[in-house]
């Protein structure tokens, strides 16, 4: 029997995205979202349960749209994102808006996972190998452990001729463990690639093979109690910008690889990461998807 094992897709940020003015482009040659090939990706790799995390008022229109095709092929749970979804002692200024951050949002579906799981971003795809590769290290992963994975990008395999693209490149030891990530913008010039840290360090250059991680995080139910315990430091931070600032995972995940409380396996994927950074981005990933479907990897229509 195969071990329970979770894919928990951020998906929160796709209801301002849904029916209107910036309706979500269908990539796949029947409609098909790229949510749907992550999903359809994961339950061949041997995943067993999908976590939505999305808004409240978006439930009904998300369960129309992606829940009903996938349901049928899969145990499918809907978390919501929810702004006071906070430990008691904190709060959050009325007039906030915007979602708290990819940190908050995981925080958010920690009532629906008590397993080893897999977290991606819905509008990401991120191709079979990186699923398989997830699954093979949760498989083996005990649910108190405080080693984590990330599956790591060749930078190359993750850029647009579009223009610049944020990723963060990762420090890795010699075990393949990650020692650090710099967020930066990231673009090939002329012949080489130029990294940019996003906090205003000098850029420099990286080689095509170099790591990036594209918030492919693999992790236990520890993380939860990780991040709950973060919210003070990171209330106390941003006291004075609770308007905007943002709890993000991969600040809770250095911070406590800096602390020593946890380890992150880096596991290589040969896959291609597509995503629409730019509108112009579109017809290349309608075209990789296409390509893929004609070798056979998906049908072309992927729910039959």
């Amino acid at each position: 029997m195969n071990k329970d094992v979770t894919l928990v897709i951020l998906a929160a940020g796709m209801g301002s995205r849904f029916g209107g003015l910036k309706q979500i482009e269908p990539m796949g040659p029947s409609n098909e979202f790229i949510i749907d090939y992550s999903v359809y990706d994961a339950i061949k790799a041997g995943f067993n349960k999908i976590v939505f995390i999305i808004k409240r008022e978006n439930y009904d229109l998300f369960k129309e749209t992606i829940g009903k095709r996938v349901e049928p092929h899969i145990k499918v749970e809907y978390a919501f994102q929810e702004i006071n979804n906070l430990p008691s002692e904190f709060s959050i200024p009325s007039d906030r808006m915007k979602p708290l951050g990819t940190a908050h949002a995981v925080f958010c579906a920690k009532d629906f996972v008590n397993e080893p799981f897999a977290m991606i971003n819905s509008d990401d795809f991120y191709g079979r190998d990186a699923f398989i590769k997830a699954y093979d290290f949760l498989k083996n992963t005990d649910i108190n452990s405080n080693n984590y994975g990330m599956i790591g990008y060749m930078v190359s395999n993750t850029l647009t001729e579009n223009g610049s693209v944020k990723r963060g490149v990762c420090n890795i030891d010699n075990n393949e463990y990650l020692k650090s990530i710099t967020e930066s913008k990231v673009e090939r010039i002329k012949d080489e690639i130029i990294a940019s840290p996003l906090d205003g360090r000098d850029s420099f250059i990286v080689n095509d093979n170099d790591t990036v991680s594209m918030n492919f995080l693999l992790f236990t139910p520890s993380i939860f109690k990780y991040i709950e315990d973060g919210f003070s430091n990171f209330f106390e931070s941003n006291k004075n910008d609770l308007l905007s600032s943002e709890y993000l995972i991969p600040d809770v995940v250095s911070n406590l690889i800096n602390e020593g409380k946890v380890s992150m396996k880096v596991i290589k994927t040969s896959s291609n990461w597509h995503g629409v950074t730019y509108k112009e981005d579109t017809p290349d990933v309608k075209n990789a998807i296409r390509k893929l479907v004609d070798n056979g990897e998906y049908n072309i229509n992927l729910w039959s």
